[in-house]
């Protein structure tokens, strides 16, 4: 995996960003989602280095990222603060204009990217979400028993981060294998790599980090946007599986429309894990996209 990329880390926003990067020509950086890392990619990088140089990261708090500490107000986890983790590192390694594909956890990064970093994003394609504040608004018994880990890790501490560092592996299972698709689709090496991180001091921590400020100081702040009319202006492409709880629960389509200007997308013939599920239908649509306006 990844053989034509340079793994490195650099440091921006207070923190430790693990990323790889290959190819040539525009930025095109792509975020992974829970409970999973940059290597979720490994299917679709190579063909994306074709057309973009890709910068895949792991988000703070995953794989090989810093995992600080949850604070009371969880401010190291709120996604404005990851999103400016990845508009730091865009512009260290000297890329002002950029484009983003992002799944799941890195989807939401990307969401807030796109509204306090407008400038920066050309167009992004978000994977298998819904915007936060409509998902736990719209909360109901099909979707707390699909996304039970959302309600599981906003739990006080240390709850939570006891149950997935007694057993990260079993964690893994749940969560993953619990989807459609179960474990089918993810690589040995993948797989191996998912669990390594999880293991890794802090990334409990991290991870109920980002769910707790997603249900808490991230809902202020989409809500503050709501409030004064500010919407993602670049032009997105959300898609998600046909077969997830995102086509079953929402009109996901309805919803990215209350906020963002320009909208596109459609459910794939898929479950939650677009790009180890069907990762040449994912290029396909999001090439295509992303090479618009070129």
């Amino acid at each position: 995996m990844f053989e034509h990329f340079e793994k490195q880390t650099r440091r921006v926003n207070g923190v430790e960003i693990a990323y790889r990067v290959g190819g040539s020509g525009p930025a095109l950086l792509l975020l992974h989602g829970h409970p999973q890392t940059h290597v979720i990619w490994h299917k679709v990088v190579d063909t994306l280095a074709q057309h973009f140089t890709v910068i895949a990261a792991d988000l703070r708090g995953y794989g090989d990222s810093s995992k600080p500490d949850d604070d009371p107000e969880h401010l190291n986890y709120a996604k404005r603060t990851m999103a400016a983790d990845m508009a730091e590192l865009m512009s260290a390694l000297g890329f002002e204009r950029f484009k983003v594909l992002a799944h799941d956890r890195g989807a939401r990064v990307a969401h807030r990217l796109g509204v306090d970093h407008a400038e920066r994003v050309e167009r992004m394609v978000l994977l298998d979400i819904a915007p936060t504040l409509a998902m736990y608004r719209g909360t109901n018994e099909a979707f707390a028993r699909s996304y039970w880990h959302w309600f599981f890790l906003i739990r006080p501490q240390p709850l939570p981060e006891m149950l997935i560092q007694a057993d990260p592996a079993q964690y893994l299972q749940s969560v993953m294998g619990a989807r459609s698709a179960g474990m089918a689709p993810f690589a040995p090496a993948a797989l191996a790599e998912y669990e390594r991180c999880l293991s890794l001091p802090g990334t409990a921590t991290g991870i109920c980090g980002d769910y707790r400020a997603s249900a808490t100081i991230d809902l202020e702040h989409d809500q503050a946007d709501i409030d004064a009319g500010v919407k993602l202006s670049c032009p997105i492409n959300v898609m998600w599986g046909a077969e997830g709880a995102i086509e079953a629960c929402f009109d996901a389509l309805a919803e990215w429309r209350k906020v963002a200007t320009q909208v596109e997308g459609k459910a794939l013939p898929c479950g939650h894990y677009i790009a180890e599920e069907a990762p040449d239908l994912l290029l396909e649509e999001a090439l295509s996209f992303l090479h618009q306006d070129e």
